[in-house]
């Protein structure tokens, strides 16, 4: 992203991001309600276009190019996409159809190798056995981690999460956690971009970081050089204590 900005009506929602991902690497984007997390990820994700400032995604510049034949190149988990799935789709099928972007299994003929990639991916984030419930039925987590699967689904070069934890009991996010810490560290794993509110939800393995507040670049890049106490306060507007305990951060008011 080359000095890129959005904005709706009077208000802006991201101003002046200079922002670079390369392949072998692992971004965190952090930021308060507001800050424009979402809207960036929208654009990384192919899914708007900058009001100013060029995007040039996998080698290829958002506005010559049709999305259409850019998306499925980009892995996509969001809470966004997990309300378009039908309550009564079977799980094994929102991960399949991703093969030809679509939601709701219709007359989209698979093979077995796919529904087979299918079950993998399932099996690696743990709900396999889920295979033939209703999507409508799982829990949060589940659903979290089936969404996941799917977006791995078409061998993405990107891969992105918005708030993958949100609305995770302790147990579930710290599932997931160590499961997205697990895809981090594969070295042939496609560049990842999570999003989230939360340092405690930043895996191990992830290598950079992105604060962002009201729309703007607070710091951005090596993990440990850019996740400072300094740097929370100024993002989250708040006198923030930051510890670390092996791997993993975890950020309190200061008292």
């Amino acid at each position: 992203m080359a000095d890129v900005s959005v904005r709706r009506g009077r208000n802006t929602l991201l101003g002046g991001v200079q922002w670079s991902v390369e392949l072998d690497e692992r971004w965190v984007v952090l930021g308060p309600n507001g800050a424009g997390k979402t809207t960036l990820l929208r654009l990384a994700g192919a899914e708007m276009h900058p009001t100013e400032g060029t995007v040039h995604l996998l080698g290829e510049q958002l506005g010559r190019v049709d999305v259409f034949e850019l998306r499925p190149r980009i892995g996509l988990c969001s809470a966004a996409l997990a309300a378009r799935v039908p309550a009564q789709e079977k799980v094994v099928d929102v991960v399949v159809s991703a093969g030809y972007a679509v939601l709701g299994r219709w007359r989209e003929d698979y093979d077995e190798l796919d529904t087979g990639r299918a079950l993998e991916l399932l099996a690696a984030l743990g709900v396999d056995h889920l295979g033939d419930r209703l999507f409508g039925t799982l829990s949060e987590g589940e659903r979290k981690r089936v969404l996941i699967a799917r977006a791995l689904m078409t061998d993405p070069e990107m891969l992105l999460l918005d708030e993958p934890a949100a609305g995770l009991d302790l147990g579930g996010r710290e599932d997931l956690v160590a499961r997205l810490s697990e895809l981090a560290l594969d070295p042939d794993a496609p560049a990842m971009v999570l999003v989230t509110h939360h340092v405690e939800e930043i895996p191990p393995g992830f290598t950079h970081a992105l604060l962002l507040r009201e729309g703007g670049v607070v710091a951005q890049g090596l993990l440990d050089e850019v996740i400072t106490a300094e740097n929370l306060s100024a993002t989250f507007g708040q006198d923030l204590d930051l510890q670390k305990a092996g791997d993993r951060f975890f950020a309190r008011r200061r008292v």
